[in-house]
Order: C-alpha cells, then structure tokens, then sequence
C-alpha cells in the first residue's frame, strides 16, 4: 500500500504499511505524535539537549519495536510509554552520575547549586515553575507531566504508566503540595 499523503489514514493502517517497508508512513507516524513525545519528554526533563536527544531515541526504539505493537491500545498510549520510560531512564542515569561527584567523605549527600543564567528568567512565572518541577521527584513529575502539561485523563495515565488509578490521584495531589512548597522557597 503505498500512498502519496496518509493525513488520512489511520493508525493501525499506518503501522502495517511502515511494516510492509513504507518509510513515508512512519515519517506520517512521527509527523502524528512528534509534538506529543516532545511535550512529555521536555515537561520531565526541561527544555535541553537531552530532552531532544530521548525525543529522537523514541522514534528510534518505535521503529525497532513496531513489530512487537499488537494493537491492545491506542499507538499514541503505545509511543507514550516508551517515551515516559526512556526519559525515567535518563533521569536514573543523571542521578548515578551526579551522586559520583556529590558525597562528602562520610556518606553525607550535600546539594550541588546550579547558579541562575539570568535574574530576569526567574521572574518568568513559566520558568519558575519549570524549576519547581524539575526538583520533583521523577515518580511525580511523570504524573504532574502526563496530567497537567499533556492533558491526559487520570485513567488514561494510570493505564500508560501501569499503575492504579488511586497512586495517580494520590501521586498527583503530593506533587502539587511539593511544587507549592517550592515555589514558596523560590
């Protein structure tokens, strides 16, 4: 099946062309959800190069793992796992890494301060509660990322991350109290 625009076509007919080797049709794929991917992937990492980077490495792992989709869900809910588990990765690996040079010699953690760029970025509401997410922990940011910024369900969240529906809500209303906090000290 090959056609010149798939704007029309759905889904399940894209996945199968990109299958039968129509490169188009997964282009049409990552034209589809490229914004979605972005927005989940930046609204838990912030606006950087490695949010870019885990962007691209979805489509990536998509393409290889298109033939493992069996249609159980939406292709969206499908691309959005991968997208939220790529980016929970990337945050464990800076994590690792940023331990390695924040002990103290007795055990002891001690916080490593990441200075301003700018004063006039931290009077930007956006930019500050940018922050306030970016020191949440990574279980609460996915929720505060999936509910508040992509404007998913909370059902629809709890199936994409696989957790019941009751530590979504729970989930999401620490966050909110968490980023509160925050802002306060900010």
């Amino acid at each position: 099946m090959i056609k010149e625009s798939y704007r029309q076509t759905s889904d399940e007919e894209l996945v199968r062309a990109t299958l039968d080797g129509d490169k188009r049709a997964f282009g049409e794929i990552v034209s589809r959800y490229q914004n979605m991917v972005a927005r989940t992937v930046k609204g838990m990492l912030g606006d950087s190069v490695y949010a870019e980077d885990i962007g691209q490495e979805v489509f990536v792992k998509l393409f290889y793992s298109l033939s493992d989709f069996r249609g159980e869900a939406k292709l969206s809910t499908y691309i959005q796992k991968i997208a939220v588990n790529l980016t929970l990765n990337e945050i464990k690996r800076r994590k690792r890494f940023f331990s390695m040079f924040s002990h103290k010699g007795n055990d002891e953690m001690h916080e490593i301060e990441i200075p301003d760029h700018d004063n006039q970025e931290r009077r930007d509401a956006a930019e500050l509660v940018n922050k306030a997410l970016m020191n949440l922990d990574p279980k609460f940011r996915v929720i505060v990322a999936m509910r508040m910024l992509q404007g998913y369900s909370t059902k629809e969240t709890a199936e994409i991350l696989d957790l019941p529906l009751g530590t979504v809500l729970s989930r999401l209303s620490r966050a909110q109290e968490q980023i509160k906090n925050i802002l306060k000290k900010i």
